[in-house]
C-alpha cells in the first residue's frame, strides 16, 4: 500500500511593512528543512500593510508542532498577525437560505462532487420549502421561523444550531434576513453572503428591479464576507455580464442567477484555500 503523503502547512500573514521579511519567512522555513510549494505576496502601499500567504512541506517534521512553532514565529519575531492550517484540513460549513433554491443546489452539489475543500453539515432556513431537498442530499434541516417579534430568540437558535455541528463557516446562500451584529459576534466564524447586484450599487432589496429602472448596461453579482452592515462587508470575488435595454427585469434575473452560483463558489472556494485575507474592509485574494 502506497503511504500517505504528509500534510502541508498553509500560513496567510500580514502586518506593517518592514525589510526582509520574504527572506526571514524562507530563511526560517529553509533552516527546518522545510520546502516551499507555493509563496506569494502583496504590499499596500496606501497602508504600508505587508500580505503573504505560503504553502510548505515540513519534510519529516511534525506538521501540527512546525505549524505551532511558525505561528510564534511570525507574531514574536516578525509582529505579524498569521493564521495556519494543514493542507488537509477540511471545514464544517453551515448553510443558511431563505426559498431561493439555485445557490442551494450549486454549492451542495459542487460539494457532494469534491469541488469544495470542506463539508456542508447543515442547511438552516427561515422557510420549509427547501426541507425535502437539504433532506434528500442527506443534510440535516432545521426550520427557525424569523420574524420582528423573534429575531433574538431565533437568532439565538441558529447560533446554537450552528455550534451543535462544531460550523467553521457560515454561507448565506441566498438567505434572506440580515444578521445581526450580535449573531455575528456571537458565531465567532467567518459568514460569506452573496449579493444578487454589483455593490456597492444596488444593495438592500431587489437589485435587479432596481438596476432595470436605472437602464443599466452590466449587471454583476458580489461575494462578500457579511458584517453587522448591510451589504458592506469586505468583498472577495465579483462577475458582471452585459444586458441592453432589450431585457425585461425577468431577464435580468436569469442572467444574475447564473452569476451568483459561480461567484458564491469561488468566494467559499478561496475561502476554504486559505486564499482570502480581509483586512479593513477590503481582501486580499491570492491566485
Amino acid at each position: 500500500m502506497m503511504a500517505q503523503a504528509q500534510p502541508r502547512i498553509v500560513a496567510l500573514l500580514h502586518g506593517e511593512d518592514q525589510p526582509g521579511i520574504v527572506w526571514k519567512v524562507s530563511g526560517w522555513i529553509y533552516q527546518r528543512g522545510g520546502n516551499i510549494i507555493h509563496a506569494d505576496q502583496h504590499r499596500d502601499g496606501a497602508s504600508n500593510i505587508f500580505f503573504q500567504r505560503l504553502e510548505w512541506d515540513p519534510l519529516g517534521r511534525d506538521p501540527l508542532e512546525e505549524m505551532e512553532r511558525f505561528r510564534v514565529f511570525a507574531e514574536v519575531e516578525l509582529e505579524m498577525r498569521v493564521r495556519t492550517c494543514l493542507s488537509t484540513y477540511r471545514a464544517k460549513l453551515g448553510v443558511l437560505v431563505s426559498k431561493v433554491p439555485h445557490c442551494f443546489h450549486d454549492l451542495i452539489i459542487r460539494g457532494l462532487t469534491g469541488e469544495l475543500p470542506g463539508d456542508i453539515v447543515c442547511v438552516i432556513s427561515n422557510h420549509t420549502a427547501l426541507r425535502s431537498e437539504a433532506q434528500r442530499y442527506g443534510l440535516p434541516f432545521y426550520h427557525v421561523p424569523v420574524t420582528d417579534s423573534n429575531r433574538d430568540q431565533a437568532e439565538a437558535e441558529q447560533v446554537r444550531l450552528l455550534k451543535a455541528h462544531d460550523v467553521k463557516l457560515v454561507v448565506l446562500a441566498r438567505y434572506m434576513q440580515v444578521l445581526s451584529g450580535g449573531m455575528l459576534d456571537e458565531l465567532d466564524v467567518p459568514v460569506i453572503n452573496i449579493h444578487h447586484s454589483f455593490l456597492p450599487a444596488f444593495s438592500g432589496a431587489r437589485p435587479y428591479h432596481q438596476a432595470h429602472r436605472r437602464g443599466v448596461k452590466i449587471i454583476g453579482a458580489t461575494a462578500h464576507y457579511a458584517t453587522a452592515e448591510l451589504d458592506a462587508g469586505p468583498i472577495i470575488q465579483q462577475e458582471v455580464a452585459r444586458v441592453s435595454h432589450r431585457h425585461s427585469v425577468e431577464e435580468l434575473i436569469r442572467k444574475g442567477r447564473d452569476l451568483e452560483k459561480t461567484v458564491l463558489a469561488q468566494a467559499v472556494r478561496w475561502h476554504l484555500e486559505h486564499r482570502a485575507l480581509a483586512y479593513g474592509n477590503k481582501t486580499v485574494v491570492f491566485d
